[in-house]
Order: structure tokens, then C-alpha cells, then sequence
């Protein structure tokens, strides 16, 4: 399999790290909260693509070997992803998973444009299967964050945001990641911007992305919880002609080799 690892500016200067994989029709993924090129699901999603397309991974700012230039604004994440769709022939092919899907969608609304769009499991909240986020969610993460609280910023997150059981996200300082995800707990402000508008139990505001005119598809696990299969059906409906589809046996830790047979359809 031919990689190669780069480098590339963004707009405002920052420096972006990528991986490119293979050959063939470009392809961009996106990662969700808290992952990174060697830290999360990405990785092995582009080396099962690899062999049909021309594969790319980037470190999110503030993640793995990207810089991060201050203050928070979603636009420059916009700008990082546009470099890295830069290094591809366009237009290129889109992936994106949890909150990394939720950036996407905001790109587009941006007035950018792409090939084809594929997200999985985009952490919507639209109705009652699970507890909305408190009100004050987002100043409180905020708050943390700002604090230098990190620890106590990720598990206010897991437990809030997530829905993980209070035992588990006890134990989270205890597993083998602990230490990435306080180094890179600070990038979680720009992710709620993406998705705590709509994790509120509201059905979505359908108006929202009725203009999007392109190709989508929105994937979801058929063991992940009811709240957010529910959130991924109403957003499929949102969009004009999106697709639906449902994994057999995965949930919102997919694995490569269920997920890629299912992008390699859409994708052609």
C-alpha cells in the first residue's frame, strides 16, 4: 500500500499534517471528537480504501502533529479542511463520522461544494429516547476548558455529551489514551459548535439543509442506541434525496471492514 506523510498550511498559516493512501478518486475523512490520524477509526477506514481511491487523513488543529492558532472559530477549521481537499484532483469525495460529520455539514453550508458526502452517526439529539444536554452545557465546557481542567473536561463531556455510564467515564484516567485525550481535550470547543445546537431533543430544523444538492448518504450501526439511529434517520430525511442505511452489528464504533464495503458503493 503506498502512503506518504505531508504537511500543509492552512489559510491563517497553521500547519496541518495528513497521511495520503493509495490511488485513484480522492477521498477526505474527517475525524470525530477527540480522535486524531493515530488515534481513532480513521486510520484503518483509509487503508481499506486504499486500494480504490486516493485516501486522505489529516490531523484535526490542535491534534497529533497540526498546529492550532487561537481564538476558536469553526471557519478556520473550514480552511484546514480546504487545504487538505487542495492536494487532491476536485472535486473530491467526503466522509466524515460523529461531530467530524457535523463540521462537514457546516462546511457545506458554507458554500462549499463536494463530489459526494458520506457521514456516520452524526450525535444529534431529536427527541426523548435519551436526556438532552443541560442547558449550560456548552458554557461549562467552555468553562472547564478555559480553566486548564481537562480531565474533568472530558468526563463532563463523556457522561453529558456521550451518555457513557457514570462507572465507565470514572475509569476513562485509568485506560491506555488517557494522556492523548487531555492533550487534545481543548479541540472540544470546536466541536460542540458543530452539534449542540441540535442535541437539545428538538426535531431538526429541516429548512436547515434543504438546499444541499449533492449526493449524500448517512450511515448508521444497528447496535448503536436508539437516540442517535433516530437523530441519523431524521437528518437523512432532512436532506434532499439522502440516503439511509443501517450496518448490521456495528455501533458508533465502527469497524473498517463492515463500514468500507458500504463507502465503496456510494462512492462507485
Amino acid at each position: 500500500m503506498e502512503t506518504s506523510i505531508g504537511t500543509v498550511d492552512s489559510k491563517d498559516g497553521t500547519t496541518i499534517t495528513y497521511t495520503r493512501y493509495g490511488s485513484g478518486p480522492a477521498v477526505v475523512l474527517v475525524d470525530g471528537a477527540l480522535a486524531a490520524q493515530e488515534f481513532g477509526p480513521n486510520k484503518a477506514l483509509a487503508e481499506a480504501l486504499s486500494s480504490r481511491y486516493t485516501v486522505y487523513t489529516y490531523d484535526r488543529r490542535g491534534r497529533g502533529g497540526s498546529g492550532d492558532n487561537r481564538p476558536v472559530d469553526v471557519e478556520r477549521e473550514f480552511e484546514d479542511l480546504d487545504a487538505v481537499i487542495g492536494l487532491g484532483a476536485e472535486p473530491v469525495m467526503l466522509y466524515g463520522i460523529s461531530s467530524g460529520g457535523g463540521l462537514i455539514l457546516d462546511w457545506l453550508l458554507s458554500g462549499r461544494s463536494a463530489r459526494k458526502v458520506a457521514l456516520y452517526e452524526v450525535p444529534f439529539v431529536v427527541d426523548d429516547t435519551r436526556p438532552p444536554l443541560p442547558a449550560d452545557y456548552v458554557e461549562h465546557l467552555n468553562s472547564l476548558l478555559a480553566q486548564g481542567k481537562s480531565g474533568a473536561a472530558i468526563k463532563y463531556f463523556m457522561r453529558q455529551g456521550v451518555r457513557l455510564p457514570a462507572l465507565m467515564v470514572a475509569a476513562f484516567p485509568f485506560f491506555p489514551g488517557w494522556s492523548h485525550l487531555k492533550t487534545v481535550a481543548p479541540t472540544m470547543a470546536y466541536d460542540i459548535q458543530y452539534v449542540a445546537e441540535f442535541q437539545r431533543g428538538r426535531e431538526l430544523p429541516t429548512a436547515r439543509w434543504a438546499g444541499l444538492d449533492l449526493p449524500v448518504t448517512i450511515i448508521v450501526g444497528s447496535k448503536s442506541p436508539a437516540w442517535i439511529r433516530n437523530a441519523n434517520a431524521a437528518l437523512a430525511a432532512a436532506i434532499p434525496g439522502a440516503e439511509h442505511r443501517i450496518l448490521p452489528g456495528q455501533t458508533h464504533l465502527v469497524k473498517a471492514a463492515a463500514l468500507a464495503p458500504a463507502l465503496i458503493e456510494f462512492y462507485g
